[in-house]
């Protein structure tokens, strides 16, 4: 199959239409489901599914209100007949490879929900293929990828959402945003963000491969090893499918599992407040139920990511420091001058949250937090929306590669922080790790053969 690109939009046109959306979208606007696949046209969008199994079956039905889901691709065959019943009723095309999905000109958009290991890959080959994406958190599996996935967006102008869809919860996040946009708690100082410990697991024996798996494909570009799996009285453990997070062969863990998220919202908090984001260090200590050497795992028989961590990150602002940690609530906890607000996806507390029912926001902090976003039910509702508005007036949408990237690259600073032990420094203008060769080797990865970014 080739891997030539089609016609694609330039980046300058790109930029020029999103500066004029971003122009127009002054003020929040309403966008509701029924609305969202014929806002521009009578024919909705038509999508694919790239990885059907766990989070796939899950954030797949948003898509649905808003474009035509026609095809499902799965290296398990067993996924791709559950999904195939339970999301189409039976009338998917069904795939197990993704280029196949790619070839087909009738398919605009898709939302890619493999293990980590394989967003790159298959993002890069779907924009080069002329496809807009939803690509699920988080976007990569190193730093080195997220320059990939910048240049091949760069070059093809397509529209990228990252599912980050606490960017668009209205309610919660953005509100608590808005408050420190308006100055309500004053200069950040310090932010906690609390993220869960880490998956533990007994030693796991090698076992067959189930029926229906392609175990060769499932790993990819990652390393060859054999299938693992251990059953007991209350869970399953393996090194396949929804248990990849655990391994750093596949994953980074929790702090890019929900890093993602509460570290995105934390960096938004701090730009929010006018100050500078750009980090320039992450030390702490880290727990692990494997030995390391060199900042890779000796054992491969047991989850090898971070269990427990306590982290912090500096940035060039130089007033806030990030902690981040396993051991307090999860959520963020904002500390500013003037107060302090703490969210997640359940709560919004604090005084000058408390405080908003005798004085309101102004529409304008409102208006600039939320970018003219959706307001469209939950917040997996309104990213959905978001995205399919991007795609129809080519502009850049709330969770973006580039603004993903930078946050990300926190989280793949935190992780490599965990497996050497030791304090790693960021240049943030050329984007490297500075002073540790050792560290900055770990910004790549290697690809196994035959699975190389562009092959």
């Amino acid at each position: 199959m080739s891997d030539a690109p089609r016609a694609l939009s330039s980046r300058r046109q790109f930029l020029a239409t999103t500066a004029a959306a971003t122009m127009a979208a002054s003020v929040p606007y309403t966008f509701t489901a029924s609305r969202a696949s014929a806002q521009s046209s009578a024919k909705p969008l038509r999508f694919a599914l790239i990885g059907v199994g766990g989070n796939g079956t899950r954030t797949s039905p948003v898509g649905k209100k808003f474009a035509d889901l026609v095809a499902l691709c799965d290296v398990d065959a067993n996924h791709l007949a559950d999904g195939n019943e339970l999301l189409c009723d039976g009338k998917a095309d069904l795939y197990a490879d993704y280029r196949e999905v790619l070839d087909r000109d009738d398919i605009d958009l898709v939302q890619i929900s493999t293990p980590d290991h394989w967003h790159t890959k298959i993002l890069i080959e779907a924009m080069r293929a002329g496809k807009d994406a939803y690509c699920e958190k988080p976007l990569t599996l190193t730093i080195d990828e997220g320059k990939m996935i910048r240049k091949v967006q760069q070059e093809t102008g397509r529209v990228v959402q990252v599912g980050t869809q606490q960017r668009s919860s209205f309610n919660l996040f953005n509100k608590a945003l808005a408050v420190i946009s308006d100055g309500r708690i004053g200069k950040l100082k310090k932010i906690t963000v609390g993220i869960d410990a880490g998956g533990w697991s007994p030693e796991i024996p090698t076992a067959e491969v189930p029926e229906g798996l392609d175990w060769d494909r499932w790993l990819g570009p990652t390393p060859k090893m054999q299938f693992r799996y251990l059953a007991d009285a209350k869970r399953n453990y393996t090194n396949g499918h929804t248990h990849f997070r655990w391994w750093y062969e596949h994953s980074g863990g929790k702090l890019t599992d929900w890093g993602a998220h509460h570290i995105d919202i934390a960096m938004l908090g701090i730009e929010a407040a006018g100050q500078n984001s750009d980090p320039i260090s992450v030390g702490g200590t880290a727990k692990h139920d494997v030995e390391f050497k060199d900042g890779m795992p000796l054992q491969h028989d047991r989850y090898n990511t971070a269990r427990a961590f306590d982290l912090n990150v500096h940035f060039a602002d130089g007033d806030v420091v990030m902690n981040v940690r396993h051991d307090v609530d999860n959520g963020i906890l904002f500390e500013g001058e003037l107060g302090r607000i703490f969210v997640n996806r359940g709560k919004l507390t604090g005084k000058a949250i408390e405080e908003l029912k005798a004085n309101p926001l102004p529409e304008e902090a409102i208006a600039k937090v939320y970018r003219g976003m959706p307001m469209v039910g939950n917040d997996r509702d309104a990213h959905w929306a978001n995205l399919i508005h991007s795609i129809e007036h080519r502009t850049l949408p709330i969770s973006d590669v580039h603004s993903h990237m930078k946050m990300l690259n926190v989280c793949h600073l935190a992780g490599i922080c965990c497996r050497l032990g030791r304090t790693i420094h960021w240049d943030q203008a050329t984007e490297q790790i500075t002073g540790d060769d050792l560290a900055a080797s770990m910004m790549s990865r290697p690809y196994r053969e035959g699975y190389e970014i562009g092959s």
